[in-house]
């Protein structure tokens, strides 16, 4: 087992070497010369990965035939207006996917907006929302205030993928964005990369971590975590293909809006009354 690691342990040294002597990738974002080749590596990886989670998820990605047949397409919906800033989401995400314990982690996180009569904004979030919020801005203060559920936005033209140099990120068929940790330097490239701020590098392994919408669940049609623990339905998953399903309906039905929609990533997460002050 030590020797294993530590082969492991030289190969991602060596890559990261040979990355820096290659020169500049990290300047070639929106080239991405890997891109094909990275993604034939990760469909075709060894499934002895760090975390039970990601295993399951690499494997399953794997059944490429099966997902196309199926022609799903995954996306996200929050509805803000149903959001009570309880925190479960984020608690069961890392009970489920292994996410560290430590207040700096998350694949999912919660964010509390006070909209101040001066039109100033404080945003909190105490342990990704795990933690009880509480009113910073006196009461008086307040113009307005809500809850935002924050995750990885699964874009379709992800700068995540675009940049990772060996092809560790990766889309699946079937529109989720994934990692696949075999591949994975833990560069920290994607981790810059990504607007919306949903990566991390896992500190135990040293490779990146994100949300990949429970794949090991949603491919057997379990619902992700968050999703099952919300109490008030604010989350939902779907497929966008399916024109009378549940998230084609909520966003027909709702003026749902994106993150960021200038940086043209393309988010399949549908935002509910998402205010002009959530960033």
């Amino acid at each position: 087992m030590e020797s294993e690691i530590n082969k492991k342990k030289s190969r991602r040294e060596f890559l990261i070497a040979t990355t820096a002597i290659a020169g500049g990738l990290v300047a070639l974002p929106f080239l991405n010369p890997f891109g094909a080749f990275g993604k034939n590596l990760a469909t075709k990886a060894d499934t002895s990965s760090t975390t039970k989670d990601t295993a399951k998820a690499t494997s399953a990605a794997k059944k490429d035939k099966a997902i196309a047949k199926n022609d799903r397409y995954y996306g996200f919906g929050f509805d803000i207006e149903k959001c009570i800033g309880c925190g479960k989401c984020a608690s069961a995400c890392k009970t489920e996917n292994d996410v560290p314990t430590e207040p700096f982690y998350f694949r999912t996180w919660v964010e509390q907006y006070d909209v101040k009569n001066d039109g100033t904004v404080k945003i909190q979030s105490p342990n990704g929302g795990i933690d009880a919020q509480t009113q910073l801005v006196p009461k008086d203060d307040v113009f307005k205030s809500f809850f935002v559920p924050k995750t990885c936005n699964h874009c379709a033209t992800s700068p995540c993928v675009q940049v990772c140099p060996v092809g560790a990120t990766f889309i699946s068929p079937d529109g989720v964005v994934l990692v696949d940790p075999t591949y994975c330097l833990g560069c920290g490239y994607c981790v810059q990369a990504c607007p919306y701020g949903c990566r991390y590098i896992k500190p135990d392994v040293h490779t990146v971590d994100k949300c990949n919408l429970c794949y090991h669940r949603i491919t057997k049609d379990i619902p992700p975590a968050c999703v099952e623990v919300c109490p008030t339905g604010a989350r939902m998953y779907g497929d966008l293909h399916d024109k009378s399903g549940p998230l084609v309906a909520f966003i027909k039905e709702h003026n749902t809006r994106v993150l960021k929609p200038h940086l043209n990533t393309k988010p399949k997460l549908y935002y509910n009354a998402l205010a002009e002050e959530v960033r």
